[in-house]
């Protein structure tokens, strides 16, 4: 599965679980440990740890080697490493004070429909 794929991947899954304001942000030229962040939020813990189960449950389903999760047991801040795609899973509050859309401000960063459109 190329990185465009698993990024498709992963977004559907999070969207599937109601996530809000699901991005991506291209990574390639600016990073070399990944190709795609995406970004999203869930309004409390519980969806947040949701969103992340379905992610880890699609990767998994479709052989995708899940490299590591962390923060899910407090389901503030929970990222997973899928390896060319790295997806963060924010709490609405996390999310705001994060603001890591604003570190990528020069990376193309895509709607959810816009980055299903590539």
């Amino acid at each position: 599965m190329n990185s465009k794929q698993l990024l498709e991947l992963s977004m559907e899954a999070i969207d599937k679980k109601k996530a809000e304001d699901i991005i991506s942000i291209t990574m390639k030229g600016i990073s070399d440990m990944t190709d795609y962040f995406v970004v999203c939020h869930g309004n409390n813990e519980r969806q947040v740890q949701a969103i992340a189960r379905a992610v880890k449950d699609a990767a998994h389903e479709a052989g995708i080697e899940v490299k590591r999760i962390e923060g899910m047991n407090e389901g503030r801040w929970i990222l997973i490493d899928l390896v060319d795609v790295v997806v963060h899973i924010f709490h609405k509050d996390e999310r705001d004070y994060y603001n890591i859309e604003k570190l990528y401000q020069d990376a193309e960063i895509l709607s959810y429909n816009e980055a299903l459109r590539l």
